[in-house]
């Protein structure tokens, strides 16, 4: 090799060299620590889960998703997220909830409005810690910039889409078991693999995230598409969102004797031709939780349909009547056979 040609390997070599020493190491965007130490962040911007905080665009390993059936809070549009930390990987389970290993963080934000007057309400946020899962509630500010810790929760005087006036209530921080409580203890209640897309699943596997699509994952049906759904499908999926957080074993309305889940295939169990454990003015006269043909019979009708403190279920998370998860209800009750 002559001389200019060993000049020009040498050239590259170092150039090489160079390039190797100035690549940045890998950004880390999201404060772990926030998320693993045993403290309460004070603001929202406190986990850096988002660039832009007010317009809720998250950071990388910060990935948007939604659910085939929503959980009702008053018509509010909810916008969720879900953070991997570095180096776990999360894991399919069934079609239960996905299995989210330490370090993992929840996070869904409740807004009411459009566009330009679209208002971030509240975001909640459930952390995976080495103890379990914390769950925390912060309300945003009138500016729209950023959140603050809300242990005592709030109320606040809001409209919904359907133009009614009503006393949103933030949760405190306790009352946030009160639905996210199972067997002592605080757990997630939205992402269960039946309820995600299977694309998005999919995705989740694509780019490293989940270790498989789950096998078995019997979807619920998309809430848009409802009316094309099979009816008892669309109406046991409702259920299962809406109710069985609470009504399921552990959790803390099983002393009813109630279990909403999907995967609950006795008919007493969900209700049907089933006495109250403990009838009061809930029951509203009612004799059975659902009456097959009779809807206007059957407790679990009527106290959805009641916005009463004491009667309305569920008893947190919204204080209007859901008319459309209603309407499903209804319809399935009447299309059984008496």
């Amino acid at each position: 090799m002559n001389r200019a040609a060993v000049l020009a390997a040498a050239i590259l070599a170092f150039a090489g060299a160079m390039a190797v020493r100035a690549t940045p190491p890998p950004l880390q965007y999201v404060n772990d620590t926030a998320i693993l130490s045993d403290g309460m962040p004070r603001l929202l911007s406190d986990y850096g889960f988002f660039d832009d905080l007010g317009g809720q665009v998250p950071v990388p390993h910060v990935y948007p998703y939604r659910l085939n059936t929503p959980l009702y809070s008053d018509g509010a549009d909810k916008l969720r997220f879900v953070y991997r930390a570095a180096g776990t990987e999360f894991r399919a389970d069934g079609e239960g909830l996905i299995d989210m290993p330490v370090g993992a963080a929840l996070i869904k934000t409740f807004a009411f409005g459009e566009d330009a007057k679209r208002r971030l309400i509240e975001t909640r946020v459930l952390l995976h810690r080495p103890d379990g899962w914390l769950a925390l509630p912060y309300l945003w500010n009138e500016e729209q910039t950023d959140a603050r810790l809300a242990i005592a929760g709030a109320r606040l005087d809001l409209t919904t889409p359907g133009g009614e006036a009503i006393s949103y209530r933030v949760p405190n921080k306790n009352q946030c078991k009160e639905c996210h409580g199972l067997d002592g203890a605080v757990v997630p209640i939205g992402p269960k693999a039946r309820n995600l897309s299977h694309d998005w699943l999919g995705e989740m596997v694509a780019t490293g995230n989940l270790d498989t699509i789950p096998v078995g994952a019997d979807q619920l049906p998309v809430w848009e598409s409802r009316q094309d759904a099979d009816l008892a499908a669309a109406a046991r999926g409702y259920l299962d969102v809406n109710c069985a957080h609470c009504h399921r074993p552990g959790a803390t309305a099983s002393n009813s004797g109630l279990d909403l889940r999907w995967e609950q295939q006795s008919p007493e169990a969900i209700g049907i031709g089933k006495r109250p454990v403990a009838a009061g003015r809930g029951a509203g006269g009612h004799l059975f939780d659902i009456v097959p043909g009779s809807p206007d019979s059957s407790i679990m009708t009527y106290r959805m349909g009641s916005p009463e403190p004491g009667v309305a279920m569920p008893e947190l998370g919204k204080a209007t009547v859901d008319e459309e998860g209603l309407d499903i209800v209804r319809r399935w009750i009447e299309e059984m056979a008496p």
